[in-house]
């Protein structure tokens, strides 16, 4: 661990969080899955958008899809019909498809889970995926959601870290989850995924609910930055943190035209800025430093 993070643990502190992925021997490679899912689960599309770029960045190859008539209501979840390179009229079905990558400069090899949230059989489902997971030698698991939430989009994006593993909570320094009620294809994925015996935490973004519509450009930042943090791994996120950055400047554009809207949207910063204020720590700046020294390093020649 960094000297300077180490620094910052003030007296009485919590101890300092240990690593998601534990070291292995040179030359063993680690092998974590990254799944998102469209729909319930995927507020401004903010989930299965970051990993897409994730995914184009780091050069995936599609290995495996999940076969689609199993798993989903077309009536619900149509297909569509588009042009292919050629000019020629393809259908597009429903589906889940596998990515495989490895990370540039590191020993982690990631397995993307993308797709739709599946209409039927779903133990049925998440038994299928963890398949793939045994065959491709899985080692973690990372589940990424958004949800829509009272937060203001002008201020960093809340992304929650949460496991029903009670000893890798411990280990990560994490609050467990009080959440009570519905859940989605994550929540289920998750469950199966630790009863596997895989360790496994989700990653929830909190999409402001008045801009719900996708892209989410800075919520997808800030679940990749969660995913850095967890890997280990500095992460090219440069274009997308300038389609952020232009969203956000859209979105105050937006926010001025109507009054309403820009004094609820004080109402949250307050709000946010009040619940923040214990938080402007060493440890939060020390974060953000390590991360910088990571893609300084990482950039030089």
């Amino acid at each position: 661990m960094n000297s300077f993070i180490g620094d910052t643990t003030e007296p009485g502190a919590a101890p300092e969080p240990e690593q998601f992925l534990l070291p292995v021997a040179d030359g063993e490679r680690i092998t974590v899955m990254l799944a998102a899912f469209e729909g319930w689960n995927d507020a401004g599309e903010a989930a299965s958008d970051s990993l897409r770029y994730l995914n184009r960045v780091w050069g995936g190859k599609k290995i495996a899809s999940i076969d689609a008539d199993e798993y989903y209501d077309f009536q619900f979840t149509r297909p569509t019909v588009r042009r292919n390179a050629s000019g020629e009229r393809k259908i597009k079905w429903p589906s889940t498809r596998i990515y495989k990558a490895s990370a540039p400069d590191s020993n982690v090899d990631v397995i993307f889970v993308q797709g739709i949230e599946p209409s039927y059989k779903w133990r049925a489902y998440t038994a299928e995926l963890l398949v793939h997971a045994e065959a491709l030698k899985v080692d973690y698991v990372v589940l990424v959601g958004a949800l829509l939430a009272d937060v203001p989009h002008s201020r960093p994006i809340p992304v929650s870290t949460s496991s029903d593993d009670a000893v890798l909570r411990e280990r990560l320094n994490l609050e467990a989850s009080q959440y009570e009620g519905p859940v989605g294809i994550v929540g289920v994925l998750s469950e199966v995924s630790l009863l596997a015996g895989l360790p496994t935490v989700s990653l929830w973004a909190a999409v402001p609910h008045y801009v719900a519509q996708a892209p989410s450009p800075k919520a997808q930042l800030a679940l990749l930055h969660r995913v850095e943090e967890l890997i280990q791994v500095p992460l090219d996120t440069h274009e997308l943190a300038e389609e952020a950055a232009a969203w956000e400047r859209g979105v105050d554009e937006l926010a001025t035209e109507d009054p309403e809207i820009a004094a609820y949207v004080r109402q949250l910063e307050e709000a946010k800025d009040t619940a923040d204020l214990p938080e402007a720590s060493g440890e939060s700046i020390a974060r953000e430093f390590e991360r910088y020294l990571k893609r300084r390093g990482r950039d030089k020649p």
